[in-house]
């Protein structure tokens, strides 16, 4: 395709020439579909502070007539998939596809992301696989019905505000215990090695300073030594440490309700009126991972969790927002427990998967339309 202002060239960033450009082009690139209230990603000063924690990782950048035009971002690591006859795939994640809006539907994008899918090749990778919003449409489109991606899982995006004027409650009835990262790991290997994307270096997530830590509830008179007969776990990963987000586009009567909110929630707290948190300036937030439990009591022991998260988020610095949570599109029990708020989560997220190899093409068909495993790990290396 012509391009109109000299050839189009892709090649690996270069933090020291690029850097400044590609924050620029950040700051002009919305995530999410055009038409609704979208966000604006802060990378603190490193572009690549979305993929520097994965194994292995790349950037790759456009360039037009001497302007950064385009940029995308991948990582790969070795995950539980279940294609015979191994249950082992190394797969390559895209994110970060960002084209200017001035040179947008001229086809970098797609560029972008056959040059990405290269390097996958170059490295070995069985499957790359991307996620999007469902009613993104140019994504759709981009990637479903040009460069042959599959839907493959719908998970679920839970996305709770912290009030930092109010704690949330905590169950007199259950005890909660942190793990040591030994423990912490020896467990998701047992219960959740053999879910959809576990990471086989768990062990380096858990480590990793983000990882605020693992947490344990159970019923008090229990022990922890024995299994309980019910009992909840997850982790906790600071997203708000790499980067910031930013909401753009809302109405003006959204944001002068916010504001609103926050005045009554501040001068008339007897009210107990819910405040809808500042998205209007930079914020950041907290991500939930590797959540699992077993017994009749789970439900009501993930809530419990999850309370002395927020709790944990509302005694930090302001700027922790939210608290965000992925799971398992079919993970309905997670989903009843795990606090949230309907109008600012999405029910509905979308993975699309494609095979790399030709041998592979045929497992793909079966993965997509296998039953999904209930618990589904989201690495937090890529929110």
């Amino acid at each position: 395709m012509g391009y109109g202002s000299g050839e189009l060239i892709i090649r690996s960033y270069n933090a020291q020439n690029d850097r400044v450009r590609v924050e620029g082009l950040e700051s002009i690139c919305e995530v999410g579909p055009a038409d609704k209230p979208f966000l604006f990603t802060d990378t603190l000063g490193d572009p690549i502070c979305r993929i520097k924690n994965s194994p292995i990782y790349n950037m790759l950048v456009a360039e037009l007539g001497g302007q950064l035009v385009g940029v995308i971002q991948g990582t790969i690591k070795l995950v539980t998939l279940h294609k015979p006859p191994k249950n082992v795939a190394k797969v390559g994640y895209i994110l970060g596809l960002r084209v200017a809006p001035a040179y947008r539907r001229h086809g970098i994008g797609s560029r972008l992301v056959t040059k990405l899918e290269e390097w996958f090749v170059a490295c070995d990778v069985d499957y790359t696989y991307m996620a999007t919003e469902k009613d993104n449409e140019a994504s759709y489109k981009l990637f479903v019905n040009k460069l042959g991606y599959v839907k493959f899982r719908t998970p679920a995006i839970l996305v709770n505000p912290v009030n930092h004027h109010r704690s949330s409650q905590i169950s007199s009835n259950f005890k909660l215990t942190e793990l040591k990262i030994e423990e912490a790991e020896s467990l998701y290997r047992k219960y959740l090695s053999s879910t959809e994307f576990f990471p086989i270096d768990i062990g380096n997530i858990l480590r990793n300073k983000l990882s605020l830590g693992t947490w344990v509830s159970y019923p008090k008179g229990e022990t922890w030594g024995k299994v309980p007969t019910s009992w909840a776990m997850l982790s906790v990963w600071n997203s708000g440490e790499l980067f910031k987000l930013r909401l753009g586009n809302v109405p003006i009567s959204c944001f002068m309700y916010t504001k609103s909110s926050q005045l009554i929630q501040k001068f008339l707290p007897c009210f107990k009126l819910p405040s809808i948190p500042d998205f209007f300036n930079p914020f950041g937030f907290y991500f939930i991972y590797g959540v699992y439990g077993e017994g009749p009591l789970y439900g009501k022991l993930v809530k419990s969790l999850c309370n002395f998260v927020h709790n944990m988020a509302s005694s930090k610095p302001k700027d922790c927002k939210v608290i965000v949570t992925e799971i398992g599109g079919n993970d309905t029990r997670s989903k009843l427990h795990i606090p949230h708020r309907k109008s600012m989560s999405c029910s509905e997220d979308l993975w699309c998967i494609k095979s790399l190899k030709n041998e592979d093409r045929k497992s793909v068909h079966k993965l997509t339309t296998m039953p999904p495993t209930r618990a589904l790990f989201v690495d937090p290396r890529e929110v």
